[in-house]
Order: C-alpha cells, then structure tokens, then sequence
C-alpha cells in the first residue's frame, strides 16, 4: 500500500486527490502536502497547468487533466487515482470558477449561471461522491473531504449572485456529508477563504466594488498560510474533525458594517 499512516497521534498522510491543482489554492496546497509527505493526484482542465504545478515539488504525483463538471471526467479522475495507488485518504474539493464579475443579476445570462453552478456546486458534489463511494468501501476504511467554501458562504460581494449561491450550497453539501460519513469513519469538513493572494484576487490590491458603492482596495494574505490550513486540517486523526475554518486576510472589509 502506497498510503502512509500512523498510529493517529501524530497526524496521518496518505493519498490525496486535488482538484483545481493547476493554479491558485490547489497549487498550493498541492505542493503543501507534497511536503508533508502525501501523494497527490492532481485534477484540473489544464494538462500544462498541473505539470508546472508538479514540477516544482518534489513528491510522488499524478496527473489527471479533468473537467469536474463532467461525470465520466470525474468517474476516470477516481478510477486513476485508486488504480495507481489503490486507495484515497484525502478529496481537497478546491475547483471552481467566480463566473463572470460585476453583472446585475436581471443581465447575467442563464448560460453563465449555470457555468458557475456546474463547476463550484455539481462539480464538488461529483467529486465528493465518488470519494465516499472510494472511502466507504476501502480496508482501512475512512477518509477526509475538504471542500474549499469561501467567505462568500458567509456574505456576498456585490453582483455575485451565482458565486454565492454555490457557496452557501457547499456550506449544505459539507453538512451533509459529514453526517452521513460518520458511520464509515469520512470525516468532512470545510475551509471559508477571504482574500488570499492568488492571480483570481489580484485586482484586490487596486480596488473592488464595496457594499456602499465605492471602489476600494483591500488587504491579501499569502496563500501559503491558507494551504498549512488545509494539511493541518488533512493531517488530524480520523476522530477528529475541523468542521468549519475561516481563513482571510486580516484587514478585509468581512467583520463588521463595512
């Protein structure tokens, strides 16, 4: 068995799936556990992405270029994963798109809804499902599910209607799945991200529309510090679970009456 696992003191490492790998947080945090000692299996629409992903860490990886809105993409991302290292510890459900910014709700078209909807909340639901039926069934059996949620599940942004109805529904799917994973030892939790430097927050530093109608600037973390959350939380024993975290830049207009 290529998973490695200890004894449940000292945190565990094993096999991760990634999706989302190619760029941002999933590069991070695929590059995080690679350091940790993890095998990866990195997922993503992009073959060349993943590559530059994995070629600047060392560790034992596979690439599986993969659209997580697609159920037979999904169904040969797991079937891989399983068949090179027969057995999955980790699903860190990170893929997603922000849709198309700052459209009024009555001129964003049906077709950009449901673009975001396909890859933020079906997409995590695919991917999840395939790793419970992996987890359910593996000797030893269990595992973790972390979907990447966002401070959106908390509070919207203006115009991002679609972005935040996916994320208040991953706060649902993470709940429900956390319950029903329970007697099969899959312990599922969710990370709620603001503002971590990544090429998707870059125009953070030189202004996005706030609340009151102003254009703004607004502070970033390093997502470094977001991708140690993510293996701390992947790391705990099975009987121990981070439910929910909140990770954001210290500054950002989140707390309080902006």
């Amino acid at each position: 068995m290529n998973a490695k696992e200890t004894d449940g003191r000292d945190g565990r490492t094993g096999v991760a799936v990634v999706t989302g790998a190619g760029s941002g947080i999933g590069r991070a945090v695929t590059r995080e556990l690679l350091r940790g000692g993890w095998s990866v299996v990195l997922a993503g629409r992009r073959a060349e992405t993943l590559e530059e992903t994995a070629r600047a860490a060392d560790g034992e990886t596979l690439l599986v270029p993969t659209d997580v809105s697609q159920p037979a993409d999904v169904e040969a991302l797991f079937a891989a994963a399983v068949g090179r290292f027969g057995r999955l510890d980790l699903l860190f459900n990170n893929a997603g798109t922000s849709g198309p910014g700052g459209v009024p709700v009555e001129e964003l078209p049906y077709e950009a809804w449901r673009h975001v909807m396909d890859t933020n909340l079906n997409g995590a639901f695919l991917c999840a499902q395939a790793a419970y039926r992996q987890m359910k069934e593996q000797t030893p059996q269990g595992g973790r599910i972390i979907n990447n949620g966002s401070v959106s599940a908390h509070v919207p942004r203006p115009r991002s209607v679609a972005y935040t109805a996916t994320k208040h529904a991953l706060t649902g799917l993470t709940k429900s799945l956390a319950l029903d994973g329970r007697p099969y030892r899959i312990a599922v939790g969710q990370i709620d991200i603001g503002n971590a430097a990544t090429e998707m927050t870059e125009r953070m530093r030189a202004g996005v529309p706030q609340a009151n109608g102003e254009i703004a600037p607004e502070p970033v973390m390093d997502v470094a510090d977001v991708a140690r959350t993510v293996r701390h939380m992947a790391e705990l024993p099975l009987e121990a679970n981070v439910q929910f975290a909140t990770v954001l830049a210290t500054g950002m207009p989140y707390v309080g009456r902006g």
